[in-house]
């Protein structure tokens, strides 16, 4: 197997430690954001390595290794042809969502107010935006004490436990694809999340999907919840503990 492994942030780091670990034969090339903690793990290890500046970089870099797959570990932007091609087996991603479920961005946030099944997901990179096959998925229940912030490390820690227990399978070529249903679940964009976390003081709410709302903007150090009154902004975020613990 020769992987062509494109990591970002916590979790591309523990897959390309692991992978580094127990297939170190297997990484042909890595792929980074910047000269990060990755990257200087890979130069230490003396593993071919190369900052991410355009797809056509990527392509004259890699295209004479004859990669067999591509993996995208958390990789933050989207990837088209002929990139997507250029691995034999092509690409495949992790994204933490139940897809078909919450295709797209914050999936943490829009969990919560849809009240969605929750979890991650292996899948074949296409065209699309989060459509590709299934290869695998782990679902993730959560409860009332869960919020947004729980749900993000909950789904880094399953993604890294998902592929890890994934990955022999699909470098032995021994992994399902399960074409996803366009007519389930859900698709949302970046821009949607300010508008969906604004709370309008004179309408009414349900009071569950106002604690859902409130709860799943809730993360310690980013935006949260706001309403607007007169020309005053203010954000708002909630705690919900079970009554005696």
């Amino acid at each position: 197997m020769k992987l062509l492994l494109m990591a970002d942030q916590k979790v591309g780091s523990e897959i390309f430690r692991w992978l580094l670990q127990e297939f170190p034969n297997d990484i042909a090339m890595l792929v980074v954001t910047s000269e990060n903690e990755i990257w200087e793990e890979a130069r230490n290890a003396n593993i071919p390595c190369a900052v991410f500046e355009s797809a056509d970089q990527i392509c004259a870099t890699a295209g004479q290794l004859e990669i067999d797959l591509g993996v995208l570990a958390w990789w933050p932007t989207i990837i088209k042809n002929p990139l997507i091609d250029l691995p034999r087996m092509g690409f495949i991603n992790t994204h933490p969502s139940m897809l078909p479920y919450n295709r797209g961005r914050h999936y943490n946030f829009w969990a919560l107010v849809e009240q969605a099944p929750f979890g991650v997901s292996l899948h074949m990179v296409d065209e699309g935006v989060d459509s590709g096959d299934v290869v695998a998925q782990q679902q993730i229940p959560y409860g009332w004490e869960d919020n947004g912030e729980s749900l993000y490390r909950l789904a880094q820690k399953s993604t890294i436990e998902l592929f890890q227990e994934t990955y022999p399978s699909i470098r032995e070529l021994e992994f399902r694809r399960i074409p996803q249903d366009p007519s389930l679940g859900s698709f949302h964009r970046a821009a949607e999340l300010d508008p969906a976390s604004e709370i309008k003081l004179d309408d009414s709410y349900v009071a569950r999907d106002l604690l859902n709302l409130l709860r799943a903007r809730t993360f310690a150090g980013h935006p949260s919840c706001w309403f607007r009154e007169g020309d005053e902004e203010f954000e708002v975020r909630i705690e919900i503990r079970k009554k005696g613990t």
